[in-house]
């Protein structure tokens, strides 16, 4: 597994604190898919816009479609989100 760094929560200032606040999900925090975002806050930003985009957005796909195809590629690469 690779290891990427990342600022933690109480090192966050500025546009980053905002979005650990925004993104976090109580006291688990921000899931680390997100979290390897935080040297580039706006690549965080953009990355959550991106996913609701995809996931939210208009789409010839149905929401639980999008989710079949999320959880099945996340299968195949091993991936345990």
């Amino acid at each position: 597994m690779a290891y990427i760094p990342y600022v933690p929560y109480e090192e966050a200032e500025g546009l980053l604190a905002e979005l650990y606040d925004q993104y976090g999900q109580g006291s688990h925090g921000v899931d680390n898919i997100l979290r390897i975002h935080s040297l580039n806050p706006r690549s965080m930003r953009d990355h959550v816009g991106l996913y609701l985009h995809l996931m939210r957005g208009r789409s010839p796909l149905t929401k639980t479609q999008r989710e079949m195809v999320a959880v099945t590629v996340s299968a195949l690469n091993d991936c345990f989100y």
